[in-house]
């Protein structure tokens, strides 16, 4: 991984037929605290909603020393049974998050990657940066974080982001692509043509193994 600073990993877990909650709960216990070990922390531990195999987590880190993060990560996964599987990409933030504070609440999380050519970045974020404080106050809903990939993306140098977002549930999904009044109508506008500068996006959903508030018992997938 890189020697970046404020570096956040994604890691995709492929889990035993049934274990999912086994493996979260051994990272969010033994792994959190060889994570602490390493200087990192967990910022989160999501589990497969809508769009990804039922026994597949997804796990963020947060590392103030990139160069600790590979060592950190094995320290982590080392001895977790059930774990088939595991690979990561490193990320940096952009306009969010600009704290290393981990979301608490639970609710609708949807994980959106994007490719967009290096040409478009700027004005993506731009968009994004317009329509967020609408999206928010519209939908009871949070952009917890928008990330640009450190390692290699897409071909003829596109950027690979992921957007993060928090929606109170599958209802308010649904709700936010049909807007209504003026506001709405124009901040769909923005996320249109945000959508529209992209060569792909692909998105799934998914709830928080680590919420503060409450759990997740409902079985989606």
């Amino acid at each position: 991984m890189t020697t970046e600073a404020n570096l956040y990993v994604h890691h995709r877990l492929d889990c035993a037929p049934r274990q999912w909650k086994a493996v979260a709960n051994a990272l969010d216990q033994k792994g959190r605290r060889a994570i602490e070990a390493h200087g990192g922390s967990l910022y989160g531990i999501w589990r497969s909603q809508i769009g990804r195999p039922r026994d597949e987590l997804t796990m963020i880190t947060f590392w103030q020393d990139g160069a600790r993060a590979t060592d950190g990560v094995a320290d982590a996964l080392r001895g977790v049974a059930s774990l088939r599987g595991h690979e990561t990409r490193t990320m940096t933030p952009t306009l969010r998050p600009t704290s290393r504070a981990p979301p608490t609440r639970q609710g609708n999380f949807a994980f959106r990657w994007f490719e967009t050519p290096q040409k478009h970045f700027d004005e993506f974020l731009a968009l994004s940066a317009k329509g967020w404080p609408d999206f928010e106050s519209s939908y009871d809903s949070q952009v917890i974080g928008l990330w640009r990939m450190v390692d290699p993306g897409a071909a003829g140098g596109a950027v690979t982001s992921l957007l993060l977002t928090r929606r109170p549930d599958l209802a308010m999904w649904e709700r936010s692509k049909i807007p209504q009044g003026e506001k709405e109508i124009a901040m769909r506008e923005t996320f249109n043509r945000r959508y529209d500068l992209c060569d792909s996006t692909v998105v799934y959903t998914t709830t928080l193994l680590t919420a503060r508030d409450r759990e997740d018992t409902a079985r989606w997938t």
